[in-house]
C-alpha cells in the first residue's frame, strides 16, 4: 500500500502541468505501459517486454481502494498513470527495470518529437513521463525534475494553442520541484518575459530570484545568481536607454530638470554595477560587455571603457572571442584612434577567424602603410578570404586582387604571389577556376569573369580553362580588351618568370 504522503506527492505530480495537459487530445493520454505500437515496436516486429507485461497484469489486480483513489485523483487529468507504478515503488531492481526502461522510451519519443517540432505529439506524451519522478533511486529523482522543467518550457513555449498563463502556471509549480534548479527556472522564465516584451514582470522576476537563499544551495547557484544580477542590470541598461532618448529629444526645448537628472543617474548607477560585476567572472558576456561600454563612454569613462574591452578581449581567464576584438577595433575606430593600434587588434581577429568581414578594412590598412611587409601581408589577407565559399564570388575582393597582383608585379614581388598560390595550386583550380565556373561567371558579369580570368592566367598561364573559356567568350564582344589582358598574362604569369 502507498502511505498518504506519497498519494499527496502524486496528486501534485499529476496536476503539475495543466498547461499541457490543455494541449492534449480530447480522447485521454493512452498508458505507455499498454501503447505497444509506440513503445516497442523494435526492429520492425512488435514487441512486449516481459517484464512490462508482468506490471500491468500485477496492476489488473489491484485493490479496490487503490483504484479508487487512482480515479478520484485523476478526475480532473486523464492520465492513466499505471497502478502497478504505486503498488511496487519500493520492488527490487530487477522489477523496476522494465518501468524504468519504458520511461526513457517515453523520453526519447518526447526528444525525437521536439527535435522534429511535432509539438503536439510531445505535449500528449509529456504527461506519461511524470512516472519518472515515482522512481526511488536519487540519481533519478534529481535528473527527472530538470528534464521535465526543460522539455515542458520547451513544448509550451512552441506549441501553436498555448498562451502565456500556461508558461507562467507551469513556471511557477517548476520552482517547488526542488530547489537546486530554482534559480535556472526563475532566469529562464524572465528570458521569456523579456522574449515577449514584457520588461516590468521580468524585472520583478529576477529582483525576487536574485534576494533567493536556501542554505548551501545558495553558494552551490552562485553562477547562475551572477546571470541573474546581469540581466536585472540588462533591463535597467534598457531602461537608461529609453529614459535618455527622451531627455534628448526634449534638450532643444526644455532644459533638463534635476529630478529627471537624478533618475537618470539612478539608472546608470544600478545598470553599471550590475553589469561591472557580471563581467568580472569569466564568460562570454556580449550583450553585457556593450552596454557597459556604452554607459561608460556616454559619461566620459573613455580609459574605464577601454580597460574593459581589453581585458575581454586578452585577459586569459575569458575564452577565444573574436567578437571581444570587434568590439575593440570598433570602439577604438570610434575614437580616432592611430591606424598602427588599429592594425595591431584586426591582426589578432584575422588569426582567429580570417574569413570575418573586417579583413577588408584590414587589408586597406595594411596598403596605408608604407612598410613591404604591410603590403605583402595584405596580398596574404585577400588570397586568405578567397580560401573560403563566403566569399568565393565576392567582386570587390577579386577586384582589390587584381591591383595588389599588379601592384606587386610591377614593384618586383612576383615572389609574394607565388609564395602564396604555392599553398594553393592543389586546390584552387578546382575550387575558383574550372569550365563551369567560366562559363557561369561570364554569363552573370564579364567584367567580373576577366578580372578572375587575368588572375588565372598570371597562376596558372594562358593555357589554364578558365582564361582559355572567357577568352574565346569575351573575344567577340571585347576584342581589344582581351587581347591586352592576354598579353599581359603572357609577360607575367608565374609559369613564364620560372622559366626566366
Amino acid at each position: 500500500m502507498v502511505s498518504n504522503g506519497l498519494k499527496n506527492h502524486l496528486y501534485h505530480l499529476v496536476h503539475l502541468l495543466p498547461g499541457l495537459h490543455k494541449l492534449t487530445s480530447k480522447k485521454g493520454i493512452p498508458s505507455l505501459l499498454e501503447d505497444k505500437l509506440s513503445w516497442f515496436h523494435i526492429n520492425g516486429e512488435l514487441k512486449m517486454d516481459d517484464e512490462v507485461a508482468e506490471l500491468i497484469e500485477e496492476r489488473d489486480h489491484s485493490t479496490d481502494e487503490e483504484r479508487a483513489w487512482t480515479s478520484s485523483s485523476h478526475s480532473e487529468i486523464r492520465l492513466h498513470l499505471p497502478t502497478s507504478v504505486l503498488q511496487f515503488q519500493n520492488v527490487k531492481d530487477g522489477k523496476q527495470t522494465g518501468f524504468r526502461r519504458t520511461a526513457q522510451t517515453c523520453l526519447n519519443r518526447i526528444h525525437k518529437a521536439v527535435f522534429h517540432h511535432q509539438w503536439h505529439t510531445a505535449a500528449e506524451l509529456m504527461p506519461n513521463y511524470f512516472q519518472i519522478l515515482e522512481d526511488n533511486t536519487t540519481r533519478k529523482q534529481r535528473s527527472a525534475g530538470q528534464v521535465i522543467w526543460r522539455m515542458g518550457t520547451a513544448i509550451l513555449q512552441h506549441h501553436p494553442n498555448s498562451c502565456i498563463e500556461d508558461i507562467n502556471s507551469f513556471a511557477g509549480k517548476m520552482k517547488s520541484i526542488g530547489v537546486k534548479h530554482y534559480l535556472k527556472v526563475c532566469l529562464e522564465y524572465a528570458i521569456h518575459l523579456l522574449c515577449n516584451g514584457k520588461m516590468d514582470e521580468a524585472y520583478r522576476e529576477l529582483s525576487l530570484a536574485e534576494t533567493w537563499r536556501y542554505g548551501e544551495q545558495s553558494a552551490s547557484q552562485q553562477k547562475v545568481l551572477k546571470l541573474i544580477q546581469g540581466y536585472r542590470a540588462l533591463i535597467d541598461y534598457y531602461t537608461w536607454v529609453k529614459k535618455n532618448s527622451g531627455v534628448q529629444e526634449r534638450v532643444g526645448d526644455d532644459a533638463v530638470d534635476s529630478g529627471t537628472a537624478q533618475e537618470m543617474h539612478n539608472y546608470f548607477r544600478q545598470a553599471s554595477i550590475g553589469l561591472h560585476d557580471a563581467v568580472q567572472n569569466p564568460g562570454v558576456w556580449d550583450p553585457f560587455i556593450l552596454s557597459y561600454v556604452n554607459l561608460l563612454d556616454f559619461y566620459d569613462g573613455f580609459e574605464e571603457a577601454l580597460k574593459v574591452l581589453n581585458n575581454y578581449a586578452y585577459d586569459s581567464r575569458f575564452p577565444p572571442n573574436p567578437n571581444a576584438h570587434v568590439y575593440l577595433y570598433e570602439f577604438l575606430k570610434k575614437h580616432g584612434t592611430s591606424p598602427k593600434k588599429l592594425m595591431k587588434v584586426l591582426r589578432v581577429l584575422y588569426q582567429l577567424v580570417p574569413s570575418h568581414e573586417l579583413m577588408l578594412e584590414f587589408n586597406s590598412l595594411l596598403l596605408e602603410s608604407k612598410k613591404k611587409k604591410h603590403h605583402k601581408e595584405a596580398l596574404g589577407v585577400l588570397f586568405c578570404l578567397l580560401d573560403f565559399p563566403t566569399w568565393k564570388e565576392n567582386y570587390s575582393t577579386w577586384k582589390c586582387l587584381t591591383k595588389q597582383m599588379k601592384h606587386a608585379i610591377a614593384e618586383g614581388h612576383s615572389d609574394w604571389i607565388k609564395e602564396q598560390w604555392e599553398l594553393r595550386q592543389d586546390w584552387w583550380p578546382a575550387f575558383h577556376f574550372s569550365e563551369y565556373r567560366a562559363h557561369k561567371n561570364f554569363e552573370e558579369n564579364e567584367s567580373y569573369a576577366c578580372r578572375k580570368a587575368m588572375i588565372a592566367g598570371i597562376l596558372m598561364g594562358k593555357g589554364c580553362k578558365y582564361f582559355i573559356i572567357v577568352y574565346r567568350l569575351g573575344r567577340k564582344v571585347q576584342k581589344a580588351k582581351l587581347k591586352k589582358m592576354r598579353q599581359y598574362v603572357k609577360d607575367h604569369s608565374l609559369l613564364q618568370l620560372s622559366e626566366c
